[in-house]
């Protein structure tokens, strides 16, 4: 049986490199001047980065990386809540080392005045895209939901696991290239709260809504997924 300890490390390095892997592409390398990556570059970081560390790591802790999905699958009977305080503990501790190391790189560039958003979660004016605080919450919960969705789904018994990293990873991009624009793509508790410290200010007081509007989506799912056969294991 794997031990509680190797679980929380798996979880902490697997939420880890989500967010160096995603975050760390949208800071340095969306907008660089003719070469940067764009939304689609960093929607496929994203992606890449869970995929990469779920084959990695998935097998020792379920691959959460993320306390929405932790919240998702308590709710859909496959995952036994008094694992949560662990699991979300090191999802939260792995997203801020890695936003704390995002930062001490940025930081050390020559020309550094500001870290701006810093991939940080917002609405209205900290939205990139202007979005009030009504569509933000739309698009997470929507979002979550099908994520969660995506997640029971191909981890279920009628489907083939060995595929399910792979299917998750490109929901995640889907999701990102969606709404980037609309709230910079939460749907992780985790991975808004890493940023939002470092970002301070108002990002910092937005975080409510990322924590709560992902978990509601989730929740909702997992509630979905329990009552079908098709999304259960044995």
């Amino acid at each position: 049986m794997i031990s509680c300890f190797i679980k929380f490390f798996a979880e902490f390095f697997g939420t880890f490199w989500l967010v160096f892997g995603g975050c760390g592409s949208a800071v340095f390398a969306a907008a660089y001047p003719d070469l940067g990556i764009g939304f689609t570059g960093v929607a496929i970081a994203f992606g890449l980065s869970f995929l990469t560390m779920a084959y990695a790591v998935g097998h020792v802790s379920g691959a959460h990386f993320n306390p929405a999905v932790t919240f998702g699958l308590i709710a859909a009977g496959r995952f036994q809540a008094k694992h949560i305080l662990s699991y979300i503990t090191a999802q939260v501790l792995g997203s801020i080392a890695a936003a704390a190391t995002l930062f001490l790189i940025l930081t050390g560039k020559s020309d550094f005045v500001t870290i701006g958003s810093f991939a940080s979660n917002g609405y209205d004016a900290l939205s990139p895209g202007g979005y009030c605080i009504t569509s933000v919450i739309i698009t997470e919960f929507v979002l979550t939901f099908f994520f969660m969705i995506i997640i029971l789904g191909s981890t279920s018994d009628s489907a083939h696991k060995k595929f399910a990293p792979l299917v998750i990873g490109l929901g995640l991009v889907l999701i990102h290239l969606i709404s980037i624009r609309i709230s910079n793509t939460s749907v992780n508790p985790a991975r808004s709260m890493g940023q939002a410290i470092f970002a301070g200010g108002d990002y910092l007081a937005q975080l409510w809504l990322f924590w709560l509007v992902p978990i509601a989506g989730a929740v909702a799912a997992g509630l979905v997924c329990k009552s079908s056969k098709n999304c259960q294991i044995s």
